[in-house]
């Protein structure tokens, strides 16, 4: 059991996950810090100074509903989306892995072919009559 344990932490995918966690999480702050510190002053000053963490609470007898945070969590989560994105759409362009349109399956081309081959013969056979 542990060689197999061995084996499997030394796959080359589990390796790539587990820098994925690590870079994903040091990234995350930074962004986390772009969203606390740029964008939501800036996004405060346009709502009138409201803050969404603290500012937005709706209390229900005792209970306090802080919807503020998480308004605030979606925006810092489509936020690190946006910027991952970007960046592995630099990444790929750097290591010329460019979008490029998938060639056709031969079927599909084949299917294709047959397709306008029946084409052309219902044609003819509507101009014969």
């Amino acid at each position: 059991m542990i060689q197999e344990f061995k084996k499997f932490i030394a796959r080359g995918n589990v390796m790539d996950l587990a820098v994925g966690v690590i870079v994903g999480a040091s990234f995350s702050s930074i962004v986390t810090s772009l969203v606390d510190n740029i964008l939501m002053p800036v996004i405060g000053v346009i709502t009138g100074g409201i803050n969404f963490s603290d500012g937005l609470t709706l209390t229900v007898e005792d209970a306090t509903i802080n919807f503020g945070s998480f308004i605030q969590s979606v925006i810092d989560f489509l936020i690190i989306a946006f910027c991952i994105f970007i960046l592995v759409k630099i990444v790929n362009k750097i290591m010329g892995k460019e979008e490029k349109s998938a060639p056709k399956a031969a079927d599909v081309v084949l299917l294709e072919e047959i397709r306008d081959l029946l084409k052309k013969q219902t044609k003819e056979v509507k101009n014969k009559k």
